[in-house]
């Protein structure tokens, strides 16, 4: 694969590559190729902004240091977790002065994190590795999403947020569409026992969501509760603030029994490559956006 995407690169642009590449990983997730120049379900849409779409407020929101600036004018700074270093050379993180707890994730990527519960229990020499490591990545090339391709990597240590649970914060996922909440995913014990759900905002229970979750739907039609967070209105409320005036933007927050915290902004929800069930859904979103 890597030889013929060498082959392929040596004789196209940039773009052309790009849209093969992704129609071929499209229709891989999909079974079918995507309709990429008149898009209308929500993951043709989230492929044809990764391939089209160069606003440069996408790539702001892409990136994990550059959006705080964003979230700070449009909500103010008390929402953000507490930033304690950022960095382009791991190799100078001050581990004796950053608190017990600490989360570390590099600001061009996704899905790339770390959470340290206990700095005392960790290998700082792997952990500097691993921090290397994502550097050396240009997470443009996972799936030609071009909002990562320019983002200038970091490593950025920030609050580790506690909301009672074991495991990861619970996830609140905000669907904002042209500057209104229509739907939150919801992802739970994340890293352990990762499940995730999808609600209206009047946190009522969708019978839908993405398929790789699709074993949870009875779980979900019979005793499965989610139990509503303390701050449900006020994510609602900042989440259409910092999507107003964006066609669509996924808003993620984290809520504990004192107050909420900014998450991340997500333009290319799993770069248009995750199905949903039922497959009627994707294109619900779609007339959505």
């Amino acid at each position: 694969m890597r030889a013929l995407k060498q082959f392929l690169q040596s004789l196209l642009p940039d773009l052309a590559l790009d849209v093969i590449l992704t129609a071929r990983a499209y229709r891989r997730s999909h079974g079918v190729f995507p309709n990429i120049l008149f898009p209308k379900t929500f993951n043709e849409k989230v492929v044809a902004r990764s391939l089209f779409d160069r606003r440069p407020i996408l790539q702001q929101f892409a990136d994990k240091f550059a959006v705080r600036s964003y979230v700070s004018k449009r909500l103010g700074d008390e929402v953000l977790p507490e930033l304690y270093w950022v960095t382009r050379s791991p190799r100078d993180i001050p581990f004796k002065r950053l608190p017990k707890s600490f989360v570390i994730k590099p600001t061009h990527g996704a899905g790339w994190v770390r959470l340290v519960r206990d700095k005392s229990q960790i290998d700082q020499a792997e952990l500097i590795r691993q921090c290397e490591y994502w550097l050396s990545q240009n997470f443009y090339n996972y799936h030609r999403e071009r909002v990562y391709k320019n983002i200038v990597p970091r490593i950025l240590i920030e609050e580790l947020i506690e909301d009672g649970g074991k495991a990861a914060p619970t996830d609140y996922k905000f669907m904002v569409f042209h500057g209104r909440v229509e739907m939150i995913a919801v992802i739970v014990d994340r890293f352990v026992n990762t499940r995730g759900y999808f609600l209206d905002r009047d946190w009522n229970m969708m019978d839908a969501g993405m398929a790789e979750m699709a074993a949870q739907k009875a779980d979900v039609r019979t005793a499965c509760h989610i139990p509503r967070p303390p701050h449900l209105a006020e994510m609602i409320c900042a989440a259409e603030r910092l999507g107003h005036g964006i066609d669509f933007v996924r808003a993620d927050f984290y809520d504990t029994p004192e107050k909420l915290y900014f998450g991340e902004l997500t333009t290319t929800p799993g770069a248009g490559m995750e199905p949903y069930d039922p497959p009627s859904f994707d294109a619900d979103m779609g007339k959505l956006w």
